[in-house]
């Protein structure tokens, strides 16, 4: 059953190595594990819905607390605690488009705000409740999750905008087909919640991000129904597909998506390769991005991250030897490694990790075949488990992402682990803070940085961390010229600095688009956008 509190399946355990846990206790300090609130203890707080009886809408208080929250550091701290705060009044379940009309009209009349649920793997508020005398509708899509159509001549496929990524993918591949979009949070996100995010998939190299997959669908909006057709290519006018991808459910609910699949690939491999620097590193990604060769993923992990990648993984016996042949080649303390795959015709994936091969090794890269990135590929939805495991320790982990062109790539990288550093030792604590390339473009790359410390035990004290570090490193963002969101969306926690990226009057015009679908502001309020200023 899918947890409450945390990431993923509760019947799923992540053990963590011995040699992990020193090592982080070495860098942080030793954790307490925190003493956490039973569900009945979450639900015991919460008041009596303001929404009226509906047939569609259950008010019970668990599946109210379920529909609540998402998967940021807040949201987990509400939970754990005990201090879960404003939740929805009632969450509905529609099973058609035609339900989902229903519900706008019933939200309406009862003057109720919606905000529309996927997965609930949101990481920056999208799911927040706002505050208020204002009732609030959460509308779970997760029942719309089939199958509608399958093009096989033109390889488009239309589902279920709730469809999860794992029940996606095993329809189109009972069909020969696949999506190809694999973000982390795979398991447990859905097709629509990739959509109005812009989410990108770990072999977006290949597939694209979600942007090149979405084709058109159907948004239900407060006044009325949008139909957005397919077409190879159009130039006619403004592109309606750009207006509902990343609108986070602001001027509607998207609830069919039409997608670009294609065929199974014959062959995919991943292969590891570690450079002796991270010059060195950066310069060859670089250099295999502007190639174009036919890859479906680069991934770059820095210093850091790869110590922390080989200590995490235990095996200390064939961890040990790798260090020593690496040693042996050149690639000591300041090693990184590079995860690279290619899918696809048996032959042009040869021909891609031939050219990417011998590309790395111009750049002193050192391949070590397989093995490793074999392991990566049947961890990589599993890797996400290790924030419950270090919890249960007393650690709390977080992760802020960006994109850049590649002349600000590494000033940034090294500004958001300082500025994460700073934050925390005003509250007299270490961070463990590294970094990778989650994505590579021609013009630069996406920036991927995660932070480990220590909780204290108490909701308020823990907060003032998070706050104290989100702040710093998204200051730190905007001021290094990145975007404020590479592919999680912008929801409530990344909104205050959204406007230095649009500009005033970009803003503005969001908020026209808005109000022109959604007149009356029902739909997930202060999300993305905040009111104009009086």
């Amino acid at each position: 059953m899918k947890r409450w509190n945390g990431w993923g399946d509760d019947a799923v355990e992540l053990d963590l190595p011995a040699e992990a846990m020193q090592f982080l206790q070495q860098r942080l300090g030793a954790g307490v594990a925190p003493v956490d609130a039973t569900l009945e203890q979450a639900c015991a707080g919460i008041p009596a819905s303001r929404l009226s009886p509906h047939r569609l809408v259950d008010t019970t208080l668990e599946t109210r607390l379920r529909n609540s929250l998402g998967q940021s550091l807040p949201d987990w701290l509400k939970l754990r605690s005990g201090q879960v705060g404003t939740v929805t009044d009632g969450a509905a379940f529609p099973e058609s488009g035609e339900q989902v009309r229903e519900l706008l009209d019933y939200a309406r009349d009862c003057g109720a705000a919606i905000i529309p649920l996927g997965g609930g793997t949101s990481v920056v508020g999208h799911l927040t409740v706002p505050e208020g005398q204002q009732p609030v509708l959460t509308v779970n899509l997760s029942r719309l999750c089939q199958l509608i159509n399958l093009d096989r001549e033109a390889q488009l496929a239309t589902f279920g905008a709730g469809v999860l990524g794992p029940d996606l993918e095993a329809q189109l591949r009972a069909h020969g087909y696949t999506l190809g979009h694999f973000p982390q949070s795979f398991e447990y996100s859905t097709l629509g919640g990739w959509v109005v995010t812009r989410s990108s998939g770990q072999q977006s190299l290949r597939y694209g991000r979600i942007e090149q997959l979405f084709a058109g669908g159907t948004v239900e909006t407060p006044r009325g129904t949008l139909q957005i057709a397919t077409f190879p290519a159009s130039a006619a006018g403004t592109d309606l597909r750009e207006m509902v991808l990343g609108s986070e459910g602001r001027l509607g609910i998207l609830t069919e998506a039409t997608v670009r699949v294609s065929p199974l690939p014959q062959r995919e491999e991943f292969h590891a390769v570690f450079f002796p620097t991270w010059e060195q590193a950066h310069d060859a990604v670089r250099a295999l991005a502007q190639a174009k060769l036919p890859l479906s993923m680069l991934r770059l992990a820095n210093p850091i991250e790869t110590l922390t990648t080989l200590t995490m993984a235990g095996h200390v016996r064939l961890i040990g030897l790798l260090e020593t042949y690496l040693g042996w080649r050149g690639c000591n303390e300041q090693k990184c490694l590079l995860m690279l795959g290619a899918s696809g015709q048996s032959d042009t994936v040869a021909h891609a990790l031939r050219g990417a091969l011998r590309i790395a090794r111009g750049y002193k890269g050192v391949a070590i075949g397989q093995a490793m990135g074999n392991k990566w590929k049947a961890n990589r939805f599993r890797n996400v488990y290790l924030r419950n495991a270090l919890w249960q320790k007393g650690y709390a982990i977080d992760t802020v992402e960006t994109a850049c062109d590649w002349s600000r790539v590494t000033p940034m990288m090294h500004a958001l682990e300082n500025a994460a550093t700073h934050a925390l030792a005003q509250s007299g604590e270490k961070v463990h803070t590294y970094t990778h390339l989650s994505h590579i473009y021609a013009q630069g790359a996406s920036v991927y940085t995660t932070f480990a410390f220590r909780l204290a035990g108490d909701y308020a004290q823990d907060l003032a961390r998070w706050r104290s570090l989100k702040a710093a490193v998204s200051q730190a963002i905007v001021a290094h010229g990145g975007t404020i969101s590479h592919q999680h969306g912008v929801g409530l926690d990344h909104a205050p600095y959204l406007e230095a990226e649009k500009g005033r009057l970009g803003i503005s015009a969001m908020r026209s688009l808005f109000r022109h679908f959604d007149p009356d502001g029902m739909l997930n309020p202060g999300k993305l956008v905040g009111p104009a200023a009086p």
